[in-house]
């Protein structure tokens, strides 16, 4: 892709090929950093910062929790002679933020450390901040740019800006599905839910399930494989359980409403009281919008949202066109018959082999 470097301008002054690929180098630097916060920065966007003086690392961090520390307060601590800080470059992948929250303004300790200028990755969506971090800096006489490995920085909080700009949660559809196209045999003789994908695609889905604010299933599903929909092969939190059950179908014996993760059931039934982690959130009798169920989810402030199940939920979601990702586990083996898996015609962004199962990866050209 040839670059239009017109774009990384200040007011006299713009970057150099020579220029920007050093930038470049430092910004990915931040994006690693940043990747580190994946599943515990929530609902704050991942953020990493480097701080260079004569070009040399003098210190670098990343958000690592939601109510700590951001990454230009990590970056900073890091620094061991804070003399060096006076005129340095600070790269950060997002705009540093101007307001005060769980934690003081990153642009105000920049402006007092007299930093020389700052480059960033894009600007922040979140209207607290959208711009008036950059404002402060330029204001304080500090050089700003903007828009190094843009692509790659509002990529990494896809979450973030799809929450803030579309007013609803990041949408990763999931399924597996056997070779000939079935996502559960006619019968369930042995166990429930009959296993297609192996081990450690099984894992896999526990490490999105940790990256993740909630996930969501159907009723039928609910009933049929009495999933816990937690996190128990891969370390981090389990994620907010939603299940759709608009006729007050689900057993109080269900593994969803015991209580070990906050759920959130969306019913038409009378009983719309909240206890034992179990919001019950009263909808009209008949068919749930996608896009007013998506909307429900965001004024609770859910960022992003796995559905796994069942096909005919999957398939809703698919044909709303209300989804972004959808991440499909192939197994090798044929059931010959049973339930058809959703279907999803578009070509796969990216293919990968977990031992026998193969992992295809969908983006949805329509959200892009």
């Amino acid at each position: 892709m040839k670059l239009n470097y017109a774009f990384f301008v200040s007011p006299t002054t713009a970057f150099s090929p020579t220029e920007y690929n050093t930038h470049q180098a430092y910004m990915k630097r931040c994006l690693s950093l940043a990747a580190l916060g994946l599943g515990t920065t929530g609902p704050n966007p991942m953020v990493g910062c480097v701080i260079v003086q004569d070009k040399t690392i003098i210190g670098e961090g990343w958000h690592q929790k939601a109510g700590e520390a951001h990454a230009e307060v990590q970056a900073v601590n890091s620094v061991k002679d804070k003399a060096l800080l006076k005129g340095a470059t600070v790269y950060v992948s997002l705009e540093p933020c101007s307001h005060f929250g769980k934690t003081p303004p990153c642009a105000d300790l920049l402006i007092r450390e007299q930093v020389g200028r700052v480059i960033i990755g894009c600007t922040d969506p979140n209207p607290a901040v959208a711009g008036t971090g950059i404002k402060k800096l330029e204001a304080a006489g500090i050089e700003v740019f903007r828009g190094v490995c843009e692509l790659e920085a509002r990529a990494l909080n896809k979450r973030f800006f799809t929450f803030h700009n579309k007013r609803r949660p990041f949408v990763i559809l999931k399924w597996a599905e056997s070779h000939d196209g079935y996502i559960a045999p006619a019968q369930k003789t042995q166990q429930a839910p009959v296993w297609i994908s192996n081990a450690l695609s099984r894992q896999r889905t526990h490490k999105w399930r940790a990256e993740e604010s909630a996930i969501l299933i159907g009723v039928e599903t609910a009933l049929s494989d009495d999933p816990s929909l937690t996190t128990r092969d891969w370390p981090g939190k389990s994620p907010v359980r939603v299940v759709i059950d608009i006729n007050g179908r689900l057993d109080e014996k269900l593994k969803v409403l015991d209580g070990s993760a906050p759920t959130i059931v969306f019913t038409a039934a009378e009983k719309t009281t909240t206890a034992n982690h179990i919001d019950y959130i009263k909808v009209a009798a008949g068919e749930l919008p996608i896009n007013d169920l998506l909307r429900d989810l965001y004024d609770k402030g859910v960022q992003s949202l796995i559905v796994e199940g069942g096909a005919s939920t999957l398939q809703r979601f698919i044909d709303s066109g209300l989804w972004d990702e959808a991440r499909t586990f192939i197994g090798p083996t044929d059931l010959k018959s049973g339930l058809k898996a959703p279907v999803l015609d578009l070509e796969p962004s990216s293919a990968e082999s977990l031992h026998h199962d193969r992992l295809l990866t969908y983006l949805n050209p329509q959200q892009l």
